[in-house]
């Protein structure tokens, strides 16, 4: 952290405009200052290294180096908190900075109007903020083998809550590839179109097939949700069966999906039967639901401190006194297995 808490921001990209708009964007708060600019991965490398910066804004399409060599090289000499600035067009690619290293991604606005310009400006201030408590360097582990297709009903039904990133839920679902039974939901912080393509990107790499929710998705073992970005995912029942609404979020909600919204939801239609898992990420969503989870009798676990990029949404889950268990990332997925194990 740079002297007197301000923090300081290296912005890299091959747009001039880019440049000039993300650092007004930057310095429009007295706690943050853009120590320099750089216009491609190899000048931004050297900037890097000799400036260290607290946090650095990245573009993934730049010449002489791109994105992610970028990646691979900083994290290797010089662990830096990176956010990919992306644009729509773009979104798969984010998922595979964020597998090499990078701390979030912000999604550029498709049509910048100043309504969509501001939002970008907070969000962005938002996460620069957030990077003070980012644990450079983590990896995600090697893929897992898909798990086979199973029928019936499935035995353990798992919420799952995070912001930060993608990484942490690809490792959760790796660790529980060895038990096919599972129904997992999760509720990724995302905006609208990228978490389909997160979606299809788990879906190819295993262990689960992965799919964006639906209105109407039964709730399948062996299968894995995805809350759409921009929308709420819920848990319902139909006469004997379990299904997924995603109504539409409204003004007053912060986050949109929202890990409260579908922990609540499961506390009440599964009451004791309710699991919740909270991983790393910003804010404090989660720990509402996890109150609702807890009082209905169910179990929350949460992801620990010292295998958490960001400790923001695990510690205030952890802080209502509504957790069971706090468990290093490397163990959720195994533990869970275990339970689906024991629950058959």
């Amino acid at each position: 952290m740079s002297s007197k808490g301000v923090i300081s921001v290296l912005v890299i990209d091959d747009s001039a405009h880019n440049r000039r708009t993300l650092s007004t964007m930057l310095e429009s708060e007295p706690d943050v200052r853009v120590v320099d600019r750089a216009a491609d991965g190899e000048e931004g490398l050297k900037k890097v290294v000799d400036l260290k910066p607290d946090v650095v804004t990245l573009d993934l399409e730049m010449p002489k180096l791109g994105g992610y060599t970028f990646l691979r090289l900083l994290m290797r000499t010089a662990p830096t908190p990176v956010i990919v600035i992306s644009s729509y067009s773009h979104r798969s690619d984010v998922f595979k900075a964020l597998e090499l290293g990078a701390f979030d991604f912000i999604a550029k606005p498709q049509h910048p109007t100043f309504e969509a310009m501001e939002a970008l400006r907070v969000e962005l201030l938002e996460k620069v903020r957030a990077a003070r408590h980012v644990r450079p360097g983590y990896r995600h582990a090697a893929p897992g083998a898909r798990a086979m297709a199973v029928a019936g009903e499935p035995p353990l039904v798992v919420a799952v809550g995070a912001s930060t990133g993608a990484p942490a839920v690809q490792r959760v679902l790796e660790g529980l590839a060895v038990e096919p039974t599972p129904c997992v939901l999760v509720c990724q912080h995302m905006p609208p179109q990228f978490t389909r393509a997160f979606a299809d990107r788990l879906d190819r790499i295993g262990p689960f097939s992965v799919t964006e929710a639906r209105d109407g998705d039964l709730v399948q073992p062996g299968h894995v949700y995805i809350a759409p970005g921009g929308r709420h995912m819920v848990v319902a029942e139909r006469g004997s069966r379990l299904e997924l609404h995603t109504p539409p979020s409204t003004p007053v909600d912060k986050y949109a999906p929202s890990v409260d919204r579908l922990f609540v939801s499961m506390a009440q239609v599964l009451g004791a039967k309710a699991l919740g898992v909270v991983l790393t990420g910003m804010g404090a969503d989660g720990a509402e639901g996890a109150r609702a989870v807890h009082h209905a009798g169910g179990e929350v676990w949460a992801q620990s401190e010292e295998t958490s990029v960001v400790f923001g949404m695990p510690g205030e889950a952890i802080a209502t006194g509504a957790v069971k268990r706090v468990i290093p990332l490397g163990d959720i997925g195994p533990a869970l297995a275990a339970l689906a194990r024991r629950r058959r």
